[in-house]
Parts: structure tokens; sequence; C-alpha cells
């Protein structure tokens, strides 16, 4: 499998053998034995060396941990993500583009449309109550409601999918 890590304003390529518990990194190959502990820690060897990570958040391309202590945020592609990119297409906007996410954790108080329904972008689709506020929830795009993945009185959680638009053109 092949990726492109990014930390800070440095670039690696990065190509795992997961087979035969070897990457290459920037040229330079590396074995490795990657250890998963029951408390969410991994244990990461190479040659004599270990090392302690933790503290793992992935969030879509952004992964953040810490190795030995170290804090560390990188942006991870892979390789459909590498040629979109290639070709001019953001994937972040390709894959989100009539997807609404919920901002912030809360409850689907209503539903404004319904799968088949045509929406304008910026109309107003479901009302999401969070911290006692109401908030009104618009659409991302303007097309078709392609799916609608939660239903009134659903808890929901941030960045979990409440519906789906097939954009228009």
């Amino acid at each position: 499998m092949q990726f492109e890590s990014s930390i800070d304003d440095r670039s690696f390529d990065v190509k795992i053998d997961s087979d035969n518990h070897s990457a290459t990194v920037d040229g330079k190959e590396i074995t490795y034995e990657l250890i998963s502990q029951s408390n969410g820690r991994l244990l990461f060897r190479t040659g004599t060396k270990l090392h302690i990570i933790d503290n793992i958040e992935i969030d879509k391309q952004n992964i953040s941990f810490s190795i030995d202590g170290n804090f560390v945020k990188t942006v991870v592609k892979d390789e459909q993500e590498l040629l979109l990119e290639r070709l001019g297409f953001s994937t972040d906007e390709l894959a989100s583009v009539g997807l609404l996410e919920a901002p912030m954790p809360g409850k689907i108080l209503e539903l404004l449309v319904a799968e088949g329904d045509e929406v304008e972008e910026g109309q107003p689709v479901a009302i999401l109550e969070a911290m006692k506020m109401e908030n009104e929830l618009k659409a991302p795009a303007s097309g078709i409601v392609a799916s609608v993945s939660v239903t009134e009185k659903d808890n929901v959680e941030k960045n979990q999918t409440i519906l789906e638009i097939e954009p228009r053109g």
C-alpha cells in the first residue's frame, strides 16, 4: 500500500508491505513489528528500538498521536487520494459536497425533508437541539436528497452523517 504522510512542511513517501512487516520510507527500507495492547496503546518495534504510540486520534486524513511522549500531527493520503489530487480534484471536496454532518452532538428534533425531495443549497433540512438550543441545519448543496441516515428524536454525535444530497449538474 502506497501513502504520503505530511508532518509540518515535510512529506514522506511510504510504502507498506504488511505481509512481510516491512515499509519503505523515502526509499529507505525498514522492518517492523506492531503490537496492539488492550488499553489502545501500540508498541512499534524496528530493529532494537521499541517505541510507544498513544493518544491516537483519526479524523479522515488527519491523524494525531504521541510517540515516546512527543505529540505528532500528520496528514496521510492513500494511492487513490494522491491520484485524484494529481488530476486536480480535492478528495475532501468530492466526498463532502452533498454530505450534511452534525456540527455538534445533539438530538434531531425535526427532519424537514425526506429521501427524493429536491432541495436548494442553504435550504433548512433539519432541526438539531444541542445545549438546549435549536439549530437549523441547511442543505450543503442543491439537488435531490439521496438518503436520510437519522430519524426524528435520534441522538447524534459530532460529524455523524444526517443526510446526503445528490448534487445537481
